[in-house]
């Protein structure tokens, strides 16, 4: 049992898998989610034993309440929770507004808004003092796009990781005197597999030299922010969105 447990959702790849490999070598027992790649999140859990850390990949798709409940109650068996980090998002092949249905909106939506929502509920109720827990602290994977628009690409992922960014907001006001921290972090442009699921394998090349630090992130950068977050370091900080975006997009 540890006494210090972070779930990782979205965790078997990308921005999602560097935290939670850096969260293992911080201490942290972790839960490593992931909704169909098995062997990608087996992949990090036996990273993490290799360096001596604890963690456990566990399937569900955070767009499901079943699943969510699946994937806190494995938290629970390994300690007490003291992290999350909704990290699971999608993005869809570029289109324009005018090209958009339902069925697009619908996955959008659940995923990146209302798993990172649910998800957060779920964690209060373990975290919270009122609850009767120890506290602690909640990071949400947010984007550059939820300033910058996404036009003529992903305007329905910028909205809803903008609705994110609004949430971080008025969680981490709700349960500031709860003993829980809620902050976001906002990558840019990042080099990870997420540019391959939208349809253009190659944009984070093809869009660094617009960025001020001419270059694509790394998932590791973006993963040293969000530990950042939860740890005892950022205990006055609550209710901020952290851009790394290399400075691209920081103008109000």
């Amino acid at each position: 049992m540890s006494d210090r447990v972070v779930i990782v959702t979205g965790g078997s790849r990308g921005i999602g898998a560097a935290t939670a490999m850096l969260a293992a070598e911080r201490g942290y027992g972790v839960v490593v989610n992931y909704t169909a790649n098995v062997a990608a999140a087996e992949a990090v859990c036996a990273r993490i034993h290799a360096t001596g850390g604890v963690a456990v990949a566990v399937r569900g798709d955070v767009s499901s309440e079943a699943d969510i409940d699946h994937i806190f109650a494995a938290a629970d068996r390994m300690g007490t929770l003291a992290g999350l980090v909704n990290n699971a998002g999608v993005v869809d092949l570029a289109a324009r507004v005018e090209d958009f249905d339902a069925a697009r909106l619908t996955r959008m939506f659940a995923i990146n808004t209302l798993g990172t929502i649910l998800c957060s509920g779920r964690a209060v109720k373990r975290m919270s003092t009122k609850h009767g827990g120890k506290g602690g602290g909640i990071v949400n994977v947010t984007s550059a796009a939820a300033k910058l628009g996404a036009p003529g690409n992903y305007v329905d992922y910028a909205a809803a990781k903008g609705a994110v960014d609004s949430f971080t907001v008025g969680l981490a006001l709700e349960v500031a005197g709860e003993g829980i921290r809620v902050n976001g972090v906002r990558p840019g442009i990042i080099d990870t597999e997420i540019h391959a699921s939208g349809g253009i394998p190659g944009r984070a090349a093809e869009m660094a030299p617009s960025v001020p630090i001419p270059r694509a992130g790394t998932a590791e950068e973006v993963a040293r922010a969000i530990l950042w977050l939860l740890s005892d370091e950022a205990s006055y900080t609550t209710g901020s969105v952290i851009n790394v975006t290399g400075g691209r997009g920081i103008a109000p």
